[in-house]
């Protein structure tokens, strides 16, 4: 299985449009391989260099295991999102408050499907996914804000 981006390569730079110094849309992504026995996708995106700890961005789960694609700034047809550590559900953009940070895509195809319970948190679904691993997959990409300083 693999997790791909049309906006930005692995281990690249993701463009400014992207985050929360401009649009802050979620970029497009793209889904390939999905293993057969699949009932349902998993996508959290998180920020492991937040100063607080693992950041989550991007909760999102019961994605369709045939879906190929995932559309910019669009959750997947009849997806769940659950809250972010920015106190909402949907997408927040990279918006570290320092130096560069690793933002992290992971897709998990499961066995199962979850349920369509808006308040879950990012520790409920990891452990209801817990035995029902499939595979898993990473996208990595990169940001840093331009901070301007008047002198």
């Amino acid at each position: 299985m693999q997790l791909k981006s049309p906006a930005f390569k692995n281990g690249y730079n993701i463009p400014r449009k992207f985050t929360c110094d401009e649009e802050n849309v979620s970029p497009p992504l793209e889904i390939l391989d999905v293993p057969k026995k699949t009932k349902s996708l998993v996508l959290i995106v998180s920020d492991p260099d937040a100063p607080s700890g693992d950041w989550t961005h991007w909760l999102v789960w019961n994605i369709k295991p045939e879906a190929q694609e995932i559309k910019k700034g669009e959750k997947p047809e009849g997806a769940m999102e659950g809250k972010t550590d920015f106190g909402k559900p949907g997408y927040g953009g990279p918006c570290p408050p320092a130096g560069t940070h690793a933002y992290l895509f992971k897709l998990y195809a499961i066995d199962i499907v979850l349920p369509e319970d808006p308040t879950l948190t990012k520790k409920e679904i990891r452990k209801m996914i817990e035995g029902h691993l499939i595979e898993k997959t990473l996208l990595r990409g990169f940001y840093e804000r331009a901070h301007s300083e008047n002198f």
